[in-house]
């Protein structure tokens, strides 16, 4: 039987026969932006750096452009980093509307698929994380490690109430400008988001991991959760910690959810380059 203590640190989980492999990139390293045509979406991504490749995936209702606030610059200097606009986010079109983070990590898949890295590491937060989860269960020679930054196993009923109240047609203007500087298709896309957030609440199967399931993820995991967070407690994170095979976690004190950016961004950072070198 596993024992657990509240974190400030990663406590890992260390298989001595996991090799390390390398993929060194040859993409630009200045800010590439590029758009590639997958499952009925363009889907837009953007390179920086040199060295081996480092998947960023950003939150719900955020781009890519959200990891400037969380040590883009910082982990760029040691990889190739990989920044895409899921589905219907940022400069990413979605003509049907729809989203779910399996289809998004089908997406991410393609996108890997299409730039010829057979295995990568990754950071993804909140909605990235989750979509991490997707891509490792269902192809878990993909993933050889990753950080995981307030993902879920499924939607906890405090998370779903949070959902229900997302308003729709009645954003104050604040909020509609910032989602504009984001989010580059007009207010129709922005509205679609809205919508999505909201109907998450009634979504049952898209985030619905087992522990079983979890236990097919072969890449070394670092769980990060606030332990403040809002939307999900910290029950959570352990249950992951307990269920991914080569995991370790780290719990924020004061932390809320995704802990990663501004003020918390130097210390995550470290701690996130510490991981993945390792």
């Amino acid at each position: 039987m596993q024992r657990w203590y509240p974190l400030t640190v990663p406590l890992p989980r260390k298989n001595p026969n996991n090799a390390r492999m390398l993929h060194v990139l040859t993409l630009p390293n200045e800010n590439t932006a590029n758009t590639l045509q997958v499952n009925g979406v363009e889907l837009y991504y953007e390179t920086q750096g040199a060295g081996e490749p480092l998947l960023l995936l950003h939150g719900g209702s955020g781009s890519h452009e959200d990891w400037v606030y969380a040590g883009r610059d910082e982990f760029s200097r040691e990889y190739t980093l990989i920044m895409p606009d899921a589905r219907g986010h940022g400069r990413s079109t979605n003509p049907t509307k729809a989203i779910t983070h399996r289809q998004c990590a089908l997406d991410t898949l393609a996108l890997l698929d299409h730039l010829g890295i057979r295995k990568c590491k990754a950071i993804g937060l909140s909605m990235g994380g989750n979509i991490l989860l997707h891509m490792a269960t269902l192809q878990p020679d993909r993933i050889e490690a990753m950080v995981v930054v307030s993902a879920t196993m499924y939607f906890p009923e405090q998370a779903r109430a949070i959902m229900r109240q997302v308003p729709i047609d009645d954003q104050p203007p604040k909020e509609w400008d910032t989602m504009r500087k984001r989010h580059k298709h007009g207010d129709g896309q922005i509205m679609a988001i809205w919508e999505w957030l909201r109907g998450m609440a009634d979504s049952h199967d898209d985030m619905n991991f087992t522990p079983p399931a979890l236990s097919r993820i072969t890449a070394s995991t670092l769980i990060v959760y606030g332990d403040r967070d809002f939307l999900y407690p910290v029950e959570i994170a352990v249950d992951m910690y307990r269920a991914i095979p080569q995991s370790a976690l780290w719990v924020v004190p004061k932390g809320g959810h995704g802990p990663a950016f501004l003020d918390a961004a130097p210390l995550f950072v470290k701690t996130s380059l510490a991981f993945l070198r390792s």
